[in-house]
């Protein structure tokens, strides 16, 4: 094991300068091993607003705040060039900071570079509007930057996440003080890093370390930060909700899920089934759009329970580097306590387990925080662990009998962020799709992602839609423009 005293300690970056806190400091741990990776600055309330002075100045430099479109766009294009040179750095800094499987890890990385690129290309050819006139003049939407953007991402999946709101905020010509999850940070020291070789001018993208309760609350607090934008728990969201409230200023919120995978008795049960594992054990469980509900036709939920249970029994849950590795651990010792006290309760409340709810067993889990993939039968729709987000390999199954009272099931949570329909009836599936309080809705299919759609989660799931054309609006204010056409307005012409 390394030894304390050789471990480095990675730097904030602050307006393109390298800061370290020597005093104030904290691990990042490998879930898969339990070493300690390396060092990271806590950035404070100083940190803060040094990079929000540095922040401050960027946006409000002429040369970028009206740069032509197609400029910015380069820039935007060079920095997915730069993402794309160092996919497997970044890769193996998500792998080993949350323990995400290495294929995935790589996919990711990958889907990083394409989301810059996408952005590039939306700030080539966004336009704005000009709106019908009730009288003699030309009327017109503009829109404009907010200024100073903090953006705050998620632990589960930093390099998807940390691109999905940089690129649109830099698009639309903010500055972002991006503060990544204090379990995976390095990556978003990494783009830090790119954005820069790129040609970025300093400032327009700092990246502060630290938890939330030190660096995110200053962060969120700051009267010169014009609007947040967080993906996380519910909790925390709601908290920032709260202060933005406060402070009038805007905020998009992609929160939790308790996605329902409903499967009907005329499915595809082959498709469906592959559909199912990979919806809710890949990345460990560990997704806001994870279908951890799965609702079952009582005709076939026999067949479609047994088959499952198999499937998960064979997952391979190894090293997230081992060649074959299906499912590594989940990102975290504390984490992993919260899946087994959920399981534990599901237990309690009469749950039975057909797969999993263990720890693996073998010395080359030893160290790491790995859990089964898990399938829970016999709980009622409003036990706990069908209610609250796990956010772990735990899927609980459950048997419906008709339309309405699936819906009616699958409806009942305070989340709303995603769901799947597997059916073979369109009809059917339009109506249930039309019927589920979800922001996004899959059919005969699940986890199809495109930048080029909006995403974002009904009730409890969250506010605002991240990605697509939308997703650089979410980053804009506008303003109404009118020009006068009568000539009566204006001087007279020289006789």
């Amino acid at each position: 094991m390394q030894q304390q005293s050789s471990l480095v300690t990675k730097a904030l970056l602050i307006g393109g300068e390298h800061v370290i806190n020597h005093n104030q400091k904290f691990e990042s741990v490998n879930p898969a091993t339990g070493e300690v990776n390396y060092f990271l600055s806590l950035a404070t309330a100083s940190h803060v607003q040094a990079a929000v002075a540095s922040a401050k100045a960027a946006a409000n430099d002429p040369a970028w705040r009206f740069m032509l479109p197609h400029l910015r766009a380069r820039l935007l294009s060079r920095i997915a060039d730069g993402i794309s040179a160092r996919i497997e750095d970044l890769a193996r800094l998500q792998m080993i900071e949350n323990g995400k499987v290495w294929s995935e890890c790589k996919a990711q990385a990958a889907s990083a570079a394409a989301i810059f690129r996408y952005y590039a290309s939306v700030c080539e050819t966004l336009g704005a509007e000009i709106t019908p006139s009730r009288g003699d003049y030309l009327s017109m939407t503009s829109y404009e930057p907010y200024g100073v953007v903090a953006a705050i991402t998620p632990w589960n999946s930093p390099l998807t996440m940390e691109a999905q709101k940089v690129a649109p905020a830099l698009a639309a010509g903010n500055a972002v003080i991006l503060k990544p999850s204090e379990i995976t940070p390095s990556t978003a020291l990494l783009l830090g890093e790119i954005a820069l070789e790129a040609g970025l001018p300093p400032g327009l993208l700092n990246v502060i370390t630290g938890d939330g309760a030190t660096t995110g609350s200053a962060l969120v607090s700051h009267p010169d930060v014009r609007m947040v934008s967080f993906t996380g728990g519910t909790a925390t969201g709601k908290h920032i909700a709260r202060i933005a409230a406060e402070r009038l200023i805007p905020v998009a919120l992609e929160l939790g899920g308790k996605s329902p995978h409903i499967i009907f008795d005329d499915a595809n049960v082959d498709a469906a089934l592959k559909s199912v594992v990979d919806g809710i054990f890949e990345g460990s469980g560990q997704s806001c759009i994870a279908g951890s509900r799965l609702f079952i036709q009582r005709g076939v939920y026999d067949q479609v329970v047994e088959a499952l249970v198999t499937r998960a029994q064979t997952i391979k849950v190894d090293a997230p580097e081992a060649s074959g590795a299906e499912m590594g651990p989940v990102a975290g010792f504390r984490h992993r306590s919260h899946v087994e006290r959920l399981v534990a309760v599901a237990r309690e409340e009469g749950g039975q387990i057909l797969a999993g709810g263990a720890r693996p067993s073998g010395a080359q889990y030893e160290r790491g925080s790995y859990y089964l993939p898990t399938v829970i039968a016999g709980l009622n729709n409003r036990s706990t662990a069908v209610q609250q987000e796990i956010f772990g390999p735990v899927l609980c199954v459950l048997p419906f009998d008709d339309e309405r009272d699936l819906v009616a099931q699958a409806n009942d949570s305070a989340f709303g962020l995603a769901s799947g329909i597997w059916t073979a009836n369109y009809q059917r599936a339009w109506r249930v799709a039309q019927a589920l309080e979800t922001g996004l809705v899959w059919i005969n299919t699940y986890k199809q992602l495109s930048i080029s759609t909006p995403f974002g989660g009904f009730k409890e799931s969250g506010i605002g839609r991240e990605k697509g054309v939308t997703g650089v609006r979410l980053y804009q204010q506008s303003k109404g423009i009118y020009w006068s056409m009568d000539p009566a307005n204006f001087p007279a012409p020289n006789q």
